[in-house]
């Protein structure tokens, strides 16, 4: 970081704080780094044992949510198959190859446009509109740092953590990257379309330079924003916007909250992206109410209840087979008797978990 920066950051205290924080990010564990960074973010204390808000859940999220397939939805190469098995390869960009290396890139193979990106996280790629002139020094000096970076590790994102950093190369679609572009990010909480934002201009760009602007599924505007200012244009529920809602429930079914990105190119409409933590978390809304309005619909798993399936449906039926085999081996009495009991208790907890967690999804708490 240059020293004018940093004389820059004096004057921001918060921001400061922040830099200082993530340049000394590998010397703190996960939760307190965390509990800091929702502090200078939100000025408020991180509540893990009872989160209320968006931002507070997206937290416990990073912290507890951490299941392996999630890995595989956030790399931009692995998320094509998982996309494709689900509702169709139609709907997944064409990819031209992967490697682990920009050197490892055979641009002779390459047709004469395309784009560049990592797998392991979001905002870094290099576009070729036309390989007679794409300089390919520019784009080596852009992705290899990239390569070498966890993605995971300033905002603690999981997801990223264990994704495979490498350069996937795909068809390059003009209509994206202009002020006039369109995305479409779908936020679902189980499953269920919570909002759509429809994002105007180039992405990854200044706030003045793009706009984002919300809608219930009920298509009714949302009197709120977060950082991106709104255009407040009144736009249509096109067909095509209702079949990215009924997608993104499809990709999304079981999950707590994800995001699905989407794009529509010469008519089609394209995949773009899973995001588990819009804004790493702390998307800083103009009316703080939807921090808790959005946190309400945001229903996460019961930590007891997991704890209680997994004894019932793995540890004591492993159990009850054990003491089955191997206690008439050793001659111990009563093995029959002892396994059916611990058998018996396994479904016993089994339906009481069923009607308890049948409460719970009724209830949402």
């Amino acid at each position: 970081m240059n020293i004018l920066r940093w004389v820059k950051l004096l004057g921001n205290p918060r921001r400061l704080c922040i830099e200082i924080l993530q340049k000394t990010n590998r010397l703190w564990p996960d939760r307190p780094y965390l509990q800091v960074y929702h502090w200078l973010m939100t000025g408020r204390k991180l509540d893990l044992e009872n989160p209320k808000t968006y931002s507070e859940k997206c937290q416990w999220m990073k912290l507890y949510y951490q299941k392996p397939e999630l890995t595989t939805m956030v790399d931009k190469y692995e998320a094509k198959k998982y996309v494709a098995d689900r509702i169709g390869e139609q709907y997944v960009v064409e990819c031209y190859g992967v490697w682990d290396s920009f050197d490892d890139i055979d641009f002779s193979r390459l047709p004469n446009s395309f784009v560049l990106k990592c797998t392991h996280n979001s905002g870094s790629f290099a576009i070729c509109k036309d390989k007679a002139t794409f300089d390919i020094d520019k784009a080596r000096k852009k992705l290899e740092p990239w390569l070498k970076r966890n993605y995971y590790s300033k905002k603690r994102e999981w997801v990223y953590k264990n994704v495979k950093p490498r350069i996937v190369a795909e068809k390059y679609m003009d209509s994206l990257g202009k002020p006039d572009s369109v995305e479409y990010k779908i936020t679902c909480m189980g499953g269920v379309v919570q909002f759509v934002t429809i994002c105007t201009g180039i992405a990854h760009a200044k706030y003045e330079e793009r706009h984002n602007d919300h809608f219930s599924k009920e298509w009714e505007r949302l009197n709120w924003y977060a950082r991106y200012k709104p255009t407040w244009k009144d736009y249509e529920l096109t067909p095509e916007i209702k079949k990215m809602m009924e997608l993104s429930e499809k990709l999304t079914q079981g999950i707590p909250q994800v995001r699905a990105d989407w794009y529509i190119h010469e008519g089609n409409i394209y995949f773009g992206e899973l995001t588990f933590y819009t804004w790493a978390g702390w998307p800083v809304f103009t009316l703080e109410e939807w921090d808790y309005k959005l946190g309400e619909n945001f229903i996460l798993p019961d930590k007891l209840y997991n704890f209680l399936k997994w004894l019932c449906l793995i540890v004591l039926p492993a159990v009850a087979v054990f003491i089955g085999v191997v206690f008439p081996v050793w001659d111990i009495p009563n093995a029959d008797k002892i396994s059916t009991t611990i058998t018996a208790l396994a479904l016993l907890i089994g339906t009481c978990i069923g009607v308890s967690n049948s409460q719970y999804k009724k209830g949402g708490q």
